[in-house]
């Protein structure tokens, strides 16, 4: 009964910040952060307070709530991956790559490891990129990942393998 009425109240303040998101951006922000304090698990209140942010040009803000939500919900992929996007937002590579990473220990998922293969790539780190590619498409990323996979592939020099 509890984690129903907490879940609605959390449902009821993401709708009052989509309500006021344009004319009051900061009250939405506290509705958002109302509703993030509320829900009984990871979902709409987290992602909608990082895009809030994001659009309202504080990422670091953005940051913080991603965390918060990484903290609060260790075992949700999807918070693993709001972080990792969060932290690509103010260019930490490095550290969107453990988020994303992490993710992939919890769950296999084709976003993240196209994530995590996209930063292996721009790192110069060709042959962990294949990997994570492959890894994606192992786990339904489709014809995306495959090309992804043969770019890297050709670029880490097994020409072969491409």
């Amino acid at each position: 009964m509890l984690r129903s009425l907490r879940t609605a109240l959390a449902r009821f303040c993401v709708r009052r910040a989509a309500a006021c998101q344009r004319h009051a951006p900061g009250r939405a922000v506290a509705w958002l952060r109302l509703g993030c304090a509320v829900t009984p698990a990871f979902g709409e209140p987290y992602t909608a307070l990082v895009h809030l942010s994001r659009a309202r040009e504080d990422r670091w803000g953005a940051v913080d709530a991603a965390r918060e939500a990484s903290v609060r919900f260790p075992d949700n992929p999807d918070a693993w991956m709001l972080l990792g996007e969060a932290l690509q937002m103010v260019f930490r590579q490095p550290e969107a790559l453990g988020a994303y990473e992490q993710a992939l220990a919890l769950e296999e998922r084709a976003d993240a490891a196209l994530a995590a293969g996209e930063l292996y790539r721009r790192a110069g780190q060709y042959a962990d990129a294949a990997a994570r590619f492959a890894r994606a498409y192992a786990a339904g990323g489709g014809a995306e990942a495959l090309w992804q996979n043969a770019q890297a592939l050709f670029q880490a020099g097994d020409h072969g393998a491409a």
